[in-house]
């Protein structure tokens, strides 16, 4: 059987950049907890796991529900502390995000941090140097999407797990990296927003011809999408479109394709390191 990557952005609604730059505001808290656990419950009646890439200041708010992903199995990984664009930052700002996410989750967990991955896959010229200098073994922050206006894309050709030189050469050797996958020939994410305008046959149909190319497929969800949300001044119906019922019923669509669901760390843990970075990604160092 063929593997797959069904990994979740943990992330909250109030975190993502459509909420905080709209005018308005909601009273409600916690909104996307209810999809972690959707998450939990449908992996495991998969026997499924995934890699959650965790925004670590949710560990101040909500210790026990990070807690629970990892004690459910799923390897943690960092999605910086803040949720800020990381473009927006100076670089010692940009290394205290990755640092401290990644101390504050191995602290939660006791468990090693690998994986990185950027907000809005938002990365600079001094990416792996910093996760480098940070103590991460892989990142999964590049979409071989192509260009689309508003939007990432029209970067990358990347679509397996390689060193991190196969997408800037004076990457450190001891970083991989893991891409989100693209459609192939179309060039468009299969999942994110995608999915929800295109629909869990689409992002299948992608798996199916990723996997004839011998090629892993890498897709990612945040908690959010999968309840629903209440209206925001401010924030783009495209956000609003197919999350709630809609998003958890395309969920268990993808998961029940005829795929094996690993964490990230599995699917990048044959890209070819020095000895040390393979033991790091592996869990060994």
């Amino acid at each position: 059987m063929s593997r797959a990557v069904l990994s979740v952005d943990v992330e909250l609604f109030d975190q993502t950049p459509a909420y905080r730059s709209a005018s308005g505001t909601t009273d409600q808290h916690g909104i996307g907890l209810g999809g972690l656990e959707f998450l939990r419950r449908a992996l495991a009646e998969r026997d499924a796991s995934t890699t959650c890439f965790v925004v670590s200041s949710l560990v101040d708010r909500y210790p026990d529900e990070i807690e629970q992903l990892a004690d459910a199995g799923f390897e943690i990984a960092s999605h910086t502390h803040s949720h800020r664009l990381l473009s927006d930052l100076d670089r010692e700002t940009r290394r205290a995000e990755l640092r401290d996410s990644r101390e504050r989750l191995e602290t939660l967990t006791g468990e090693s941090v690998a994986g990185f991955r950027a907000p809005a896959f938002d990365i600079t010229d001094d990416h792996f140097d910093l996760l480098s200098e940070t103590g991460y073994a892989y990142d999964s922050s590049v979409v071989a999407s192509r260009a689309i206006p508003g939007w990432y894309g029209g970067e990358y050709d990347l679509e397996r797990p390689a060193p991190a030189t196969a997408v800037a050469a004076d990457a450190p050797p001891n970083i991989a990296e893991l891409p989100a996958s693209v459609m192939p020939g179309l060039r468009l994410p299969l999942t994110g927003t995608w999915l929800r305008f295109f629909g869990p046959q689409y992002t299948a149909f992608g798996m199916r011809l990723l996997a004839r190319k011998g090629v892993t497929p890498v897709l990612y969800v945040h908690p959010w999408e999968l309840v629903g949300l209440p209206k925001v001044e401010g924030v783009p119906s495209r956000v609003y479109y197919h999350t709630g019922e809609w998003m958890r019923d395309a969920v268990a669509y993808i998961l029940d394709q005829p795929f094996d669901f690993v964490t990230a760390r599995e699917a990048v843990a044959t890209v070819s390191q020095s000895d040390d970075s393979r033991s790091a990604v592996a869990g060994e160092g």
